[in-house]
């Protein structure tokens, strides 16, 4: 079985090395975290790597890091998407990279889950660019980007604890990051024939110990870990 193994990186300088293990990279765009220099040097290693880039975008709160709900109107969250998926374009064409999908961060992943105005806006502005989108199983924003004739890919989060119904658990909630090698490895095993794509987060404790865990588990598993783009 095919799966992706993605990780949200240029965040900040530690989470580079995780583009030694991942398949696909979540490129911040600058909005909430990271910059240009970042960016470049993230999509430089991505190239070296073989590693696919994607865009990571999100709301423009760099005090909350994009965690933050907001609610922009539909043509300010079309309008800053798209300045984001533009830049990282820019930034990825300099050393020979492209931008082959999306996905939103935070607080609009989450609320691009139910909110079907700001899942809408978040199509508009990705569908002139032609993108893979990615998301939860059930998302509004990949039902309304299928309709919209768009790929959709769905994720599992291997670091992060789940609700009853399938949703992340707040991080405000205790037990919400999972930081613990065998039980991320063990998630992502659960995870895997049921998504598309499996996510570590840069900025989990121990991030590359966590990854490299799941990409030994998932292969010792027989699944082909390879990008999905």
């Amino acid at each position: 079985m095919r799966i992706d193994l993605n990780a949200d990186v240029a965040e900040s300088p530690d989470d580079l090395a995780l583009l030694d293990v991942v398949t696909s990279a979540n490129v911040c765009c600058g909005a909430y975290a990271g910059g240009e220099e970042l960016m470049l040097d993230a999509c430089e290693r991505a190239v070296e790597r073989g590693v696919v880039v994607g865009a990571q975008v999100g709301y423009p709160d760099r005090e909350g890091f994009g965690r933050r709900p907001q609610e922009p109107t539909d043509d300010e969250l079309v309008a800053t998407l798209r300045e984001q998926l533009d830049l990282l374009a820019e930034v990825a064409d300099a050393v020979g990279a492209r931008v082959a999908y999306v996905k939103p961060h935070g607080a609009l992943y989450n609320t691009v889950v139910h909110d079907e105005r700001q899942a809408a806006a978040v199509v508009e502005a990705v569908a002139p660019y032609g993108l893979p989108l990615l998301g939860l199983p059930g998302a509004a924003s990949l039902r309304l980007a299928a309709a919209d004739g768009l790929q959709v890919v769905t994720e599992g989060f291997a670091d992060r604890a789940y609700t009853p119904d399938g949703l992340l658990m707040p991080r405000s909630e205790p037990g919400a990051v999972l930081t613990d090698v065998d039980a991320v490895a063990a998630q992502a095993l659960r995870l895997a024939p049921q998504v598309d794509s499996l996510c570590v987060h840069g900025d989990s404790p121990g991030a590359l110990d966590l990854a490299r865990a799941v990409r030994a588990a998932l292969a010792d598993a027989g699944h082909h870990v390879t990008p999905f783009a």
